[in-house]
């Protein structure tokens, strides 16, 4: 087979992964070193998924043999598609070659399991290692990594790329036992801890090397990241962010992404015969962010008394603020920075604007508009010195209205 045969196979099969991101990795370039590539980003012409991300690494698998067999994967074992396999040196003239071209800036790579979880980590760690050490290449990799490797590929992976990923595919082990038997929750979990613990204790020994001279090579810089599957499994969005909050906590990854459900061919009878609708995923984002960088808590964004879903009509900052109408108006003038970000339409920039700005004078609305905040959004939860919603959060039901948005034609449908 044809290389670009195999890269329009492979690269089709990878596009259901949404980990992808460049994010995090340190600024590298190949000025003075006699290699090729950066991680700065400059001169890259981006490419969009047939979903619409937006993605600028070469995104392909090594191969799509698989010989698990879970059923929400369109590369399972019993699937009846097309199958090919690169070899990790048609991987590395590609990532060059793109790369030469301004297509990309970077590699991420994954893998259907070859015979088993050591080889196949096996050759994807040589695909890194013949970037870095024989083509001096500066790019940015992303490894997807097997959670079954021995420690010891793990560790040689993170020595070459700038992230690593292992996929928990479903934030239930009710839902992974059901779905992908062959996979178990527990050596997922054993794996990212591997990777925590190699990741922290390269940033000590880095630390501790400070001003001494050489320092040891970074591990895995832009850390680990993983991919939960939504719509499967027929777990609730409260059961998914319980998940991912449990995942920061204890792994302390970067990211974790949110992939919606897609029907598949010759699907398995135990999958939904439709996709849940694409707001759910963006709605599961836009609750994520706010774990991670407003302080909310699971409890807040998805209550335990409710069906344990969350708004599709409204975002789930505005949501909370609809269920608790005694917590506002607030007082721009006075309050904390922690109930700024609670207020509907003040992100984390334009708190520490608001912040700044009055240290010199007392807020009015023409400030606000000034600072250029959302102020549709926004005046109905705040008080400044011209303007106070007096009796307009006596009726959460009607203010909804007023604030959420039209549907779009197809928004709400997978």
């Amino acid at each position: 087979m044809k290389i670009l045969d195999k890269l329009a196979i492979l690269a089709d099969a990878a596009k259901y992964d949404a980990s992808c991101a460049s994010s995090g990795a340190d600024k590298r370039h190949s000025l003075g070193s006699g290699g090729i590539g950066s991680t700065e980003g400059m001169g890259i012409c981006h490419s969009y998924t047939p979903d619409g991300r937006c993605v600028s690494l070469l995104k392909v698998l090594l191969t799509n043999f698989c010989v698990f067999d879970c059923a929400y994967c369109v590369n399972r074992v019993s699937s009846n598609v097309r199958r090919a396999r690169f070899t990790p040196q048609e991987v590395v003239t590609l990532t060059l070659d793109f790369y030469k071209r301004n297509y990309i800036e970077g590699l991420f790579l994954s893998s259907g399991i070859i015979r088993n979880g050591d080889y196949t980590m096996e050759q994807l760690v040589e695909v890194a290692r013949l970037l870095r050490e024989e083509h001096g290449f500066a790019g940015y990799i992303h490894l997807k990594t097997i959670p079954d490797a021995v420690p010891e590929l793990l560790a040689a992976a993170g020595r070459h790329a700038d992230r690593l990923s292992i996929n928990v595919e479903l934030p239930t082990e009710q839902g992974l036992a059901r779905l992908a038997p062959e996979k178990h929750a527990g050596g997922i979990r054993a794996a990212m801890g591997e990777l925590r613990w190699r990741i922290e204790e390269n940033q000590e020994q880095r630390k501790a090397g400070r001003g001494l001279g050489a320092k040891p090579p970074r591990f895995a810089p832009a850390g680990q990241s993983t991919q939960m599957i939504v719509g499967a499994d027929g777990a609730d969005d409260r059961s998914i962010l319980q998940a991912s909050h449990n995942l920061y906590g204890n792994y302390r990854l970067r990211r974790v992404y949110y992939s919606a459900f897609s029907p598949i061919p010759d699907a398995s009878r135990v999958l939904p015969p439709q996709a849940p609708p694409l707001q759910r995923e963006h709605r599961l984002y836009q609750a994520d962010w706010l774990l991670r960088f407003y302080q909310f808590e699971v409890d807040e964004i998805a209550p335990a008394q409710a069906d344990g879903m969350l708004d599709l009509d409204v975002d789930p900052k505005l949501a909370w603020a609809l269920r608790h109408p005694e917590r506002f108006p607030v007082d721009l003038n006075r309050a904390s920075r922690e109930l700024l970000l609670r207020v509907p339409g003040l992100g984390t920039r334009n708190v520490e604007r608001l912040l700044l700005a009055r240290r010199h004078a007392r807020l009015r609305i023409e400030d606000l508009a000034r600072l250029r905040v959302p102020l549709k959004r926004l005046l109905p939860f705040v008080s400044v010195l011209d303007h106070h919603p007096r009796r307009g959060l006596d009726d959460p039901q009607r203010l909804r209205a007023q604030l959420a948005p039209a549907p779009r034609q197809g928004a709400l449908f997978g």
